[in-house]
């Protein structure tokens, strides 16, 4: 049994989904002592023990620990992950219902279900779009497109939005079998166009044509073409949001009681500016979420980000001890950095 401290570097939920994942494709059982020590709540949140449930389920796992506010948790895989037809919806590990980050869970899902043998299909239920998480659109228009370059295959498909605090979200994926991961060759990717949504659910709807045409007017302002579309949606409660995209990053803005819309929008503009006159491959998040499925594929490749992260360093280091995987980074923290990582190798079996 590996043994894990939660307090290793960015001490937070990465560290339990990574060795979720990674338990469940290779058998091996953990320990993790110290869950989200460095979280304001520590312990397991309804987000992170659906996740954990979630994936025991793939792989007939049994647990100790697995409560919510447990800050110990102990996973025995019992079986290799199975493929099927799921349901998670962080609901049912929080009375009173949750807004807990349903593309959270499904990171930790979704690399034991690639080699799970056959197609699976899983709806998620919760909060897709929230503070602090990749929102739907994050990881399917940034995250997505660069998993299947190594040869990842998934879709998917929101039903229904969720915001913070009352959830109800509902996103949808259809997950292929693979046999490998091969690492593909990374470069800058000139952005040609800011695409993005603006969107409310429940609320009026001049807000989101509000949010668009500030982010497209700054974007323009900027020297850059912009296809932001505005979009009164369905949702369980209200919210607003934005989510603007460029090849290889992401970047959005929530709405909140008391914000205009116009500076919604100009937190998301902003960041995205950023990174385009940085020049570097891919940003901070995506630079963080490559790391996982480069230290399993075959081959060695190399990145540059424009924000090295500790979550980023936290993810490697705790890689390094499950995997047999070389990853080293050139940078210092909050800087631009250069990341190059040769994989395990990892074949089902």
């Amino acid at each position: 049994m590996l043994t894990i401290d939660g307090r290793m570097g960015e001490g937070g939920g990465q560290v339990l989904r990574t060795s979720l994942s990674l338990s469940a494709l290779t058998g091996r059982p953990f320990r993790l002592e110290h869950v989200r020590a460095n979280r304001s709540k520590p312990g397991l949140r309804p987000q992170h023990l659906t996740a954990v449930r979630a994936v025991a389920r793939l792989c007939g796992a049994a647990l100790t620990g697995d409560a919510i506010d447990s800050r110990t948790l102990e996973f025995r895989p019992a079986m290799p992950p199975q493929p099927g037809v799921y349901t998670f919806d962080v609901t049912d590990a929080a009375q009173g219902g949750s807004a807990g980050a349903v593309m959270l869970i499904f990171q930790a899902i979704l690399w034991p279900l690639l080699w799970a043998g056959g197609r699976s299909h899983v709806t998620l239920r919760g909060g897709t779009h929230v503070q602090m998480s990749p929102p739907f659109h994050y990881i399917d228009r940034v995250a997505r497109p660069a998993f299947a370059r190594m040869g990842a295959t998934f879709d998917l498909e929101l039903k229904q939005w969720g915001w913070y605090p009352i959830g109800g979200g509902v996103a949808t994926a259809t997950i292929e079998s693979i046999h490998r991961l091969d690492a593909p060759p990374f470069a800058h990717i000139p952005a040609e166009r800011v695409e993005g949504v603006a969107a409310v659910t429940n609320l009026p709807a001049d807000i989101p044509q509000r949010m668009a045409g500030r982010a497209t007017n700054l974007l323009t302002a900027a020297g850059h073409r912009a296809k932001i579309e505005p979009r009164r949606e369905n949702g369980a409660g209200p919210g607003a949001g934005i989510c603007l995209w460029v090849p290889q990053g992401g970047f959005s803005s929530l709405g909140r009681r008391g914000l205009p819309a116009e500076q919604v929008a100009e937190a998301a503009v902003a960041e995205t500016l950023a990174f385009i006159d940085n020049g570097a491959m891919v940003d901070r998040h995506l630079a963080d979420q490559l790391l996982l499925p480069l230290a399993l594929a075959h081959g060695r490749t190399r990145y540059t980000t424009d924000h090295l992260t500790l979550h980023t360093l936290t993810n490697a280091e705790l890689l390094r001890r499950w995997v047999d995987t070389t990853i080293d980074i050139t940078g210092d923290l909050g800087g631009p950095a250069e990341i190059d990582v040769t994989g395990a190798g990892y074949t089902a079996g």
